[in-house]
């Protein structure tokens, strides 16, 4: 029988930065059974008792992030006792942190999560690309800071929702085949416009999908591989034709097309920056 593995987050907040590094060092290991256990707002002591009771229930791993210093060397006792291996996995950022800038770090319980200007800037940009999906509000996309277009099911609007939940302005504008560019597209002056495409045959393969989820079994052009190879063509064509820069997004998750784009922001960013 495969061996089961227990993984347990213990957070005096969201619980969210102790669930994303700990899933990406999890995503480097394949065929393993693990289970997680997160524990959010673990803020006193019955709280704790109450994650340390599963603990003890599910020995495994224990990941913590808790600013209290009491709560800490109470977890940290009771994992001894347990015999369980325990980390706290900011705690070597910190302390490098401390000693870089020189300064003691405040055991704040929740700092990072604070409403603070960075936090308005996330919602605006959220608003934004909402109002600015698939074409919307096009007398306004100047605004944007970037700019997706693509043919239908090429990841426009998740990775624009990814990139506002980040802070960035992003707006998308389908290609259809057939239809006229919208003028606005031809006259954007500051964002960053960036061609997104897909290979045919997996483009084929997302729509036919898109379309049995809706019940539609119909063949269309909108899956016809000949199709869809020549509206890929155009499309790619279009980009070059207007210098956009263009990523495949293929074979990319989400979080790695939204990291492309920002990347090509950062260098449009820096070329601007040296004139």
């Amino acid at each position: 029988m495969e061996q089961k593995f227990h993984i347990h987050l213990v957070s005096d907040s969201t619980g969210e930065t102790l669930n994303a590094m700990v899933n990406a060092a999890l995503a480097q290991f394949e065929g393993v059974d693990v289970h997680i256990h997160s524990y959010a707002l673990v803020r006193n002591e019955q709280q704790l008792s109450r994650a340390l009771d599963h603990i003890a229930t599910a020995p495994g791993q224990v990941f913590f992030t808790l600013a209290n210093l009491s709560l800490r060397q109470r977890l940290i006792a009771a994992c001894a006792q347990l015999d369980v291996d325990c980390l706290d996995i900011l705690e070597g950022p910190v302390a490098t942190l401390g000693r870089f800038l020189g300064k003691a770090e405040t055991h704040k319980v929740g700092r990072q999560h604070e409403v603070d200007q960075r936090y308005l800037n996330r919602i605006e940009a959220l608003n934004f690309t909402i109002q600015h999906d698939d074409g919307q509000s096009l007398d306004s996309i100047d605004e944007a800071e970037v700019v997706l277009v693509g043919a239908s099911r090429t990841s426009k609007t998740p990775t624009c929702v990814y990139l506002a939940i980040r802070g960035i302005r992003a707006a998308n504008i389908p290609l259809v085949p057939g239809m006229p560019l919208p003028p606005a597209l031809l006259t954007i002056k500051k964002p960053l416009v960036v061609g997104l495409w897909v290979s045919p045959d997996r483009l084929v393969q997302v729509r036919r999908n898109r379309l049995s989820s809706m019940g539609e079994e119909r063949s269309t052009s909108y899956v016809d591989l000949e199709s869809v190879r020549a509206e890929i063509a155009a499309t790619r064509k279009l980009f070059e034709q207007q210098e956009w820069p263009a990523i495949d997004v293929s074979r990319r998750s989400i979080e790695e097309t939204a990291a492309a784009v920002t990347n090509l922001l950062a260098e449009r960013r820096e070329r601007s920056a040296h004139g």
